[in-house]
């Protein structure tokens, strides 16, 4: 069968079961990966296996495997590259938001650009707090902070809330540990501290483009600040006076944050420029960078730092923090299940061939990889939703693409335009579509307007960037 097809099938069935039989994601994903992995031939399980330069008792082992357990072994991996590092990344979300180490980090950025410039410093945080917490939690987080700060300055409530979804949502899809970009780069084999270095610089310049559209957008469409039952005024009012003493300091706070990443980037800065073998006192600072510097590890410390913030800030027994601990990763492990599901179902996606088909008709209608990539997540977030599942199916589609040879240009384009592509269109079967609504006061148009449309056009102002910077700067 033409791996189009079985392309098509398959993503029919995990849309189907999630919208219309309202299965969970991760059920609906095993389910089409089961699907896909029946529907492909031997020969299109040898050739793959040949073009991996594998052995042939290792060819003869893939095509002699039953559909079940090609599932499970691509779930397994997936599991083993991403598993740690979610787990950590939700520990360390937990114990920032418990201990007030988010609050503070609010508050820094507000006292460091003056109330002027409130949304400005609701950017800044929720991407600094986007990085390692899912976006739903930092928009749970931030709003009643927004809120209260609107008290102040009702007029700009909107851009508030546009400032904090602008930056959320792009940490969410391009900067690991979140578990859409740290998928991508590990199935394009990016470096992990390169994936996050460019994340964060095209981050930082699509959110400055969606702070542009905020500002049009709330002249043109003011969002009233609205009272709710969830977060009556009355009671931000006396949040809002909570003191600046009951917070840990602002060093602590961001430490969690900051260790991980310093870690990972400084082994990759220091892999790519230190020569080899490197000698003296570099020699031991590459050797202690590169036992640090290990993503599991990096987040592992981090981890343990937010721990002891949380313990030393809330004065928490043993059991408190156990707690806390069970609390994230019980939610870490719902996310681990979904993106290992999605990993097997692009795992054996691969398996039919569908990377060199899609490069056969891209060449043939010329269409360029970067948006190729981008398009085609950007038709699976829209079907169906989810932008981590948009991610996970699209890198299944187009993993085969990641040779710099090939695409003339470094890896790291390619996974940051799937990133991009995860944002148009969200809407009604978007579950942060609704978080969003609810918690912010805004109607589905208002949500449609100043969210949807929005977050759109950041993703495509980031395409624009990665092919220009793609042409000008390859990397190669």
């Amino acid at each position: 069968m033409d791996p189009l097809w079985i392309l098509f099938l398959g993503m029919a069935v995990v849309v189907g079961a999630i919208l219309g039989l309202r299965l969970h994601a991760f059920l609906a994903l095993l389910a089409g990966a089961l699907v896909v992995a029946t529907l492909t031939s031997g020969s299109a399980l040898e050739k793959h296996a040949r073009s991996k330069d594998a052995p042939d008792a290792e060819v003869a082992r893939l095509v002699s495997q039953s559909p079940a357990e090609r599932v499970a072994r691509e779930l397994g991996r997936t599991v083993g590259s991403i598993g740690i590092l979610i787990a950590m990344a939700a520990i360390i979300g937990k114990c920032l938001l418990e201990s007030g180490a988010a609050e503070r980090i609010v508050r820094s950025a507000l006292k460091l650009v003056g109330p002027k410039h409130a949304p400005l410093a609701f950017m800044g945080s929720g991407f600094t707090l986007g990085v390692p917490v899912y976006f739903d939690t930092v928009f749970y987080l931030m709003i009643p902070l927004g809120k209260a700060m609107a008290l102040r300055d009702r007029g700009r409530y909107g851009l508030i809330v546009m400032g904090i979804i602008a930056a959320t949502t792009m940490a969410h899809s391009l900067v690991p540990p979140t578990p859409g970009p740290l998928l991508v780069a590990s199935r394009l084999d990016v470096n992990l501290g390169h994936m996050m270095l460019g994340g964060i610089v095209l981050g930082v310049l699509t959110c400055f483009f969606g702070y542009f559209y905020a500002l049009w957008s709330n002249r043109r469409w003011p969002v009233p600040l609205r009272d709710s039952v969830e977060m009556p005024l009355a009671d931000l009012e006396d949040q809002s006076r909570r003191r600046d003493v009951e917070l840990p300091p602002l060093g602590f706070s961001l430490l969690p944050i900051a260790l991980p990443v310093l870690l990972i980037a400084g082994n990759s800065i220091l892999e790519t420029t230190v020569g080899s073998p490197p000698q003296g006192w570099l020699r031991s600072v590459t050797l202690l960078f590169s036992a640090l510097g290990d993503k599991n590890i990096a987040l592992i410390l981090g981890a343990a730092i937010a721990l002891i913030l949380l313990a030393w800030q809330k004065r928490s027994s043993r059991s408190d923090l156990a707690v806390a601990v069970q609390t994230a990763l019980a939610g870490a492990g719902v996310i681990i299940l979904i993106t290992s599901a999605g990993g097997a179902f692009g795992g054996v996606l691969q398996q039919t061939g569908i990377a060199t088909r899609i490069q056969d008709l891209a060449a043939a209608y010329q269409i360029a990889a970067l948006p190729l990539a981008f398009f085609v997540t950007a038709l699976v977030r829209t079907a169906q939703g989810s932008a981590t599942v948009a991610m996970i199916t699209a890198v299944g589609i187009l993993g085969g693409m990641g040779d710099p040879a090939q695409l003339g240009f470094h890896p790291l384009y390619l996974a940051l335009a799937i990133g991009c592509g995860s944002k148009p269109f969200p809407w009604m079967n978007d579950s942060g579509f609704w978080i969003i609504s609810r918690m912010s006061g805004m109607t589905e148009t208002e949500t449609l307007r100043n969210f949807s449309v929005m977050i759109s056009l950041m993703g495509l102002a980031g395409l624009v960037i990665l092919m220009i910077a793609a042409r000008l700067l390859p990397l190669v």
